[in-house]
């Protein structure tokens, strides 16, 4: 048994598989996912788990050099929801709310969250652990 970290299986495994330059997409219970991407679905309720929680505990898992945002999120909700990840996160970059949900096609999988909050989506992009 795991003492430490993600507990559920399927989305441990996942992580465990990741490699370098492939996508992780973290999203709100109403982003459309492709049904060709592999979705470990949290979704409880509403706001159950939170996108925060969801990314936190990914972000104690893997490594990540940027990330990718909605534009349509950089007000307040990118400040409330990433900005306490801020260093974790690596450089961002914005692009419009379409094609951040045509990326989310091409991750390795999406997590989705209980998230409610308009535009809680972001693509984690994976480096690596060593050479630093």
């Amino acid at each position: 048994m795991k003492r430490t970290g993600i507990l559920n299986a399927e989305l441990a495994a996942h992580c465990a598989a990741l490699g370098h330059t492939d996508r992780v997409a973290v999203v709100d219970c109403g982003l459309p996912i492709q049904a060709d991407v592999p979705t470990v679905d949290l979704a409880l309720v509403h706001g159950t788990p939170t996108f925060e929680a969801t990314l936190a505990a990914l972000l104690d898992e893997l490594v990540v050099e940027a990330h990718t945002y909605a534009a349509e999120s950089e007000s307040e909700t990118r400040q409330q929801l990433l900005s306490a990840e801020a260093g974790r996160l690596g450089p961002g970059r914005s692009v419009p709310h379409q094609d951040l949900k045509s990326l989310v096609g091409e991750c390795a999988f999406a997590v989705r969250t209980g998230e409610a909050t308009p535009y809680a989506n972001v693509v984690l992009h994976c480096g690596v652990a060593f050479g630093r």
